[in-house]
């Protein structure tokens, strides 16, 4: 079952995962204009259908103490421990650019991207990181 598990990823689809419905909205405009399909949903109503949904990248606004989402990391952690090939690709949003490798690092993210929240910021990494999925 695990490996039809990760065969079954969608590099198309993003999760966008925040408490913030404003956030939710600029995020998903983002990963449009990179041709991707999101899906915007709170931490909580994430965590409901993550067994339902099999995205490629999940986004996650991690709010002012980068602790709005910690369920929902540990669930996307696991779902990368059966993956070989580390899906979904996790992308951190934080208050906290200054501390952006150790956060990568204790939220076992692929990146972290500093808070305010701009096309120019995040677009860029989205691109970087679902081509390297592709490839």
């Amino acid at each position: 079952m695990h490996a039809s598990h990760e065969l079954q990823a969608n590099l198309s689809q993003v999760l966008v995962v925040g408490k913030s419905p404003v956030n939710r909205v600029v995020i998903t405009k983002i990963v449009e204009r990179s041709g991707l399909k999101p899906v915007s949903e709170t931490p909580e109503e994430a965590l409901k259908s993550l067994t339902l949904l099999r995205p490629g990248l999940v986004i996650v606004d991690g709010g002012a103490a980068n602790s709005d989402c910690e369920d929902i990391l540990a669930a996307l952690r696991d779902r990368r421990r059966i993956s070989s090939k580390n899906l979904p690709i996790i992308i951190l949003l934080s208050t906290a650019a200054a501390d952006a490798p150790a956060l990568a690092i204790d939220h076992g993210v692929d990146a972290v991207v500093a808070k305010p929240i701009t096309t120019e910021s995040l677009q860029p990494v989205i691109d970087r990181l679902m081509s390297r999925a592709r490839a």
